[in-house]
Parts: C-alpha cells; structure tokens; sequence
C-alpha cells in the first residue's frame, strides 16, 4: 500500500493531499463534493471567509453523514437530529452576525 501525492481544488485553490492509491478516486470526489459546498454555502453571500465558510460546510456534511447512519441503522434519531438541526440554525445566526 503506497501513497500517491493528489492534487486536489477547492475554491479555486490547489491543495497537495497525500493517499494511498486505491483512495485517489474516493478523495477526488470527496474534494469535488466539498467545493460545490463550500461554493454553494459561498454563494448566499450568509457567510463570509474563507474558514466560516469551510467550518459551514464541514457541519452541514457531518449533519448529513450523521442523518445517513441514523436512518441505516433503523434507530432515527430523532433526538439527535432536532438536536443537530438547532445547532445548524443557531450557528449560521452567530456565524451571520459575525460577518
């Protein structure tokens, strides 16, 4: 198993990630799906910066990632997400109110 230097851009900077091989295809994309968030999140013109905006999209794919393994698990999850969901909304406020 031996690594691979990737090039990787996320708004419109190249990034040098280092994998193994048989990841490069699971990073390419994952780097693409994290650049059409962090464009759309850009985009609202809600958040500003370069770091509120990476910290944004981070929550939201963490949020969604957490929503997934609820609902494969059968459990729901209810708590959680509503939990998740106020957390979201009270973040983008201060986050806002911030910039």
């Amino acid at each position: 198993m031996s690594n691979e230097t990737v090039f990787v851009k996320i708004l419109d900077k190249e990034y040098q990630v280092a994998c193994p091989r048989e990841e490069r295809q699971a990073l390419v994309e994952s780097a693409q799906l994290l650049d059409e968030r962090m464009k759309a999140i850009r985009g609202t013109g809600a958040v500003i910066g370069l770091e509120r905006i990476a910290v944004m999209a981070a929550l939201n794919l963490s949020h969604e990632l957490l929503q997934a393994k609820n609902s494969s698990t059968g459990t729901g999850g209810s708590a959680n997400q509503s939990d998740l969901l106020r957390l979201n909304e009270k973040l983008d406020r201060s986050l806002a109110n911030l910039g």
